[in-house]
């Protein structure tokens, strides 16, 4: 069967929901999300930044999370620094061009992350080389490293201080879960910092 018709809509649907389902019931996973809340609330907190890097519809994703931070998720607010890693074509182009494409994270991280800072790291299949040194750049550097990936982990389970994998083997479906997750996070640093002074 191709991909079309109203099968195909069908199965999609089932097999995203049936992620999102297994997703919720995952009580790891659950408290998973917290702790991640908690380190970049505490980072933030402190005066450090957010970094965060993927490819392709990750970097998307990337550019995504660091919006809902900088700009507002649920209410108004201070902005909060995140930098998405995948926007600056100068950047991106220099180092690609010098030192290969694999370099084009670690770079930046090297050259813009301190201690204390967060890097998330956004890669479906858990082995996206230039994420996975970025991941060495930011544990190097002092940085704690935050993973999205999905089931399987990849290389990305042993580099990461916390990591989340997403029930599922399909990319797309990952990235459903990864945006959900990124705005519970989002959501939670965000009452975290700010919920107190919005109740009044």
């Amino acid at each position: 069967m191709g991909i079309t018709g109203r099968n195909f809509v069908e199965a999609y649907l089932s097999d995203s929901l049936a992620t999102l389902d297994a997703f919720a019931r995952d009580a790891a996973a659950v408290q998973n999300l917290n702790a991640m809340a908690d380190v970049i609330g505490d980072a933030l907190e402190a005066g450090n930044k957010v970094l965060i890097a993927g490819n392709g519809g990750s970097a998307a994703d990337a550019q995504h999370i660091a919006g809902e931070l900088l700009s507002r998720l649920f209410f108004d607010r201070s902005p909060l620094p995140a930098i998405a890693l995948t926007t600056d074509t100068s950047v991106l182009t220099a180092i690609g061009n010098d030192y290969g494409y694999e370099k084009i994270f670690e770079r930046q991280v090297l050259g813009l992350g301190r201690p204390g800072d967060i890097f998330l790291g956004i890669s479906t299949s858990g082995k996206s080389p230039n994420v996975m040194l970025a991941l060495d750049a930011a544990k190097a550097r002092g940085l704690v490293t935050i993973g999205f990936t999905g089931a399987a982990g990849g290389e990305m389970a042993g580099k990461c201080d916390h990591i989340l994998k997403a029930p599922s083997a399909k990319t797309s479906i990952i990235q459903q879960i990864h945006i959900v997750a990124a705005h519970i996070v989002c959501a939670l640093v965000e009452e975290r910092l700010f919920g107190a002074a919005r109740r009044g």
